[in-house]
């Protein structure tokens, strides 16, 4: 099956974030240990724009997005730091009627250092953490899981875990990915769980990756 630069990016995102190895996480996605390290390599090497299928080599400078796009693109992207590099793309494009890929719009936000990498590296995993969680509440992990229903869009499951009972103690179905769902999310498991009635040192850490809106202000 040949996927797109997008969902080799999505599928590189899924591994590195799974609770599993490597082997079991490709299995259950039904995917190739060499396609998935391939796509990794060309990752690593040329950003999201390594993922596009090979084509023959053409002048890079006919399609070059203007500056005065590419400064407006930047404007954008700090006003709603919530969108991600495919959101933003689509954003502009209806906004300004200018055509601007995913891969461009994310090659300048890489290139201004707006958007983390995945940590996802050709390694062995640990069979546990080296300071393990010794009890429920003591920390909590939150991320986005996004997917498209056909006919309807896109839509993103936002969730909190605990990390030692493995257990989802509040979630959310969103139709972004701002700091505020995630504030509400994380409302709902304060509410369910009571932890803000405990004495300090008793309430949970929160574990997240650096996606804009887990560190932005307003969280």
């Amino acid at each position: 099956m040949r996927y797109s630069a997008s969902e080799k990016y999505e599928i590189i995102r899924l591994v590195e974030q799974s609770s599993l190895s490597v082997r079991p996480t490709l299995a259950r996605l039904d995917i190739h240990r060499s396609t998935s390290y391939n796509s990794l390599r060309r990752y690593r090497d040329g950003d999201i724009d390594g993922l596009e299928d090979r084509k023959p080599a053409v002048d890079p400078v006919w399609n070059r997005v203007p500056a005065a796009h590419r400064a407006a693109i930047i404007d954008l992207a700090l006003a709603e730091p919530q969108l991600s590099p495919r959101e933003l793309a689509v954003t502009y494009t209806d906004r300004h009627s200018y055509f601007v890929s995913e891969s461009s719009v994310y090659r300048l936000l890489k290139a201004r250092d707006l958007i983390t990498s995945p940590a996802y590296i050709l390694m062995q995993a640990s069979d546990r953490f080296q300071q393990p969680s010794t009890r429920v509440n003591e920390l909590w992990q939150t991320d986005f899981t996004y997917f498209k229903v056909i006919g309807w869009g896109w839509y993103y499951l936002s969730t909190v875990l605990d990390d030692y009972s493995r257990c989802i103690v509040a979630w959310r179905l969103c139709t972004s990915m701002s700091a505020r769902d995630v504030s509400n999310t994380l409302d709902d498991a304060r509410a369910f769980t009571g932890v803000d009635q405990v004495m300090v040192k008793h309430q949970p850490r929160l574990l997240s990756d650096n996606g804009p809106c887990y560190i932005a202000g307003e969280l």
